[in-house]
């Protein structure tokens, strides 16, 4: 939590959400290590009175695309039930309502629980979806918003999303994530550039009734102004975007990008003036009990 701190600082806010992520297992040594239901981390989060986020995904680490041991099909046929059942019954027992972000990104092809890499067939991605779902509706884990969470697709490159959708009774709230890459990577893009038209798919068509989390989000300071960057987004989505209800910056350096707000003053201070807008809400979750989380009035 001391990363949480120092990022209020910066924002002058306290965080209403906070995503954490993990995989199935560690197999950096065998036998492969499972990870158990993270009761500490989301009850710190809890106390802070922020709503854990928790991004998990039905993959080892040292994560690569090839992992045959974790293949969609593998957690379809039950191999891994009991790992599951148990981090339900975990997650039942700590009894706080949380986000579960499964197997994110889904539409595209970069990660090893994606369809088209790994040996991941069409339809497998629901299939494994409603699998896993069904073990944790069967113990009773009825504390968990499932967030179906793929990745925007401005320019039409990624999977079909009607046909990775699992269906209204499998999914809580939908997601999407996007960044802007800056230079060498497509250019830059505007926020608006970037979610438009995947979140109009989404809520026009696909699922209409559902709020939406943007699940990750940032920009590169090459290429453009991060701070006016910044600024737009954060504007443009009360203004624009009314299905999305929670909004994610993933402030980590990553794939050698300098995402975090901290990158610069102006990106801090834009930050900061942004999210003092009273559509993005301060920490007063810790007693939160309705499950699945609604949306904010």
């Amino acid at each position: 939590m001391n990363a949480v701190s120092r990022f209020e600082e910066i924002a002058g806010k306290p965080l209403s959400l906070v995503n954490f992520f993990a995989p199935f297992a560690n197999c950096a040594t065998s036998p492969c290590t499972f990870y158990s239901f993270p009761t500490g981390p989301m009850e710190a989060i809890r106390q802070h009175g922020a709503i854990p986020v928790f991004s998990w995904a039905s993959q080892s680490i040292p994560s690569q695309n090839e992992e045959p041991d974790f293949q969609l099909s593998d957690t379809i046929a039950g191999r891994y039930d009991d790992f599951i059942r148990s981090f339900a019954e975990d997650a039942r027992d700590w009894g706080h309502p949380f986000f579960l972000r499964f197997n994110w990104e889904m539409n595209a092809n970069w990660f090893p629980w994606m369809e088209g890499v790994n040996g991941n067939q069409p339809g497998e991605s629901v299939a494994a979806w409603r699998h896993v779902h069904d073990i944790f509706a069967a113990v009773g884990a009825d504390n968990v918003t499932w967030v179906w969470c793929p990745n925007v697709d401005p320019r039409g490159k990624l999977g079909d999303l009607a046909s990775l959708y699992p269906g209204d009774e499998y999914v809580d709230w939908t997601g999407l994530d996007g960044y802007n890459w800056g230079q060498g990577s497509g250019g830059w893009d505007l926020f608006n550039e970037l979610y438009s038209s995947t979140y109009h798919e989404i809520t026009d068509s696909i699922a209409p009734s559902k709020p939406m989390l943007i699940g990750e989000m940032g920009s590169t300071e090459a290429g453009g102004s991060k701070a006016t960057w910044i600024s737009e987004a954060l504007a443009a989505i009360p203004a624009e975007y009314p299905k999305v209800r929670g909004v994610l910056w993933f402030d980590k350096f990553d794939s050698g990008m300098d995402w975090p707000i901290e990158t610069s003053a102006s990106s801090s201070s834009a930050f900061a003036t942004g999210i003092q807008d009273p559509a993005y809400r301060t920490n007063g979750y810790s007693g939160l009990g309705a499950s699945p989380i609604p949306p904010p009035s």
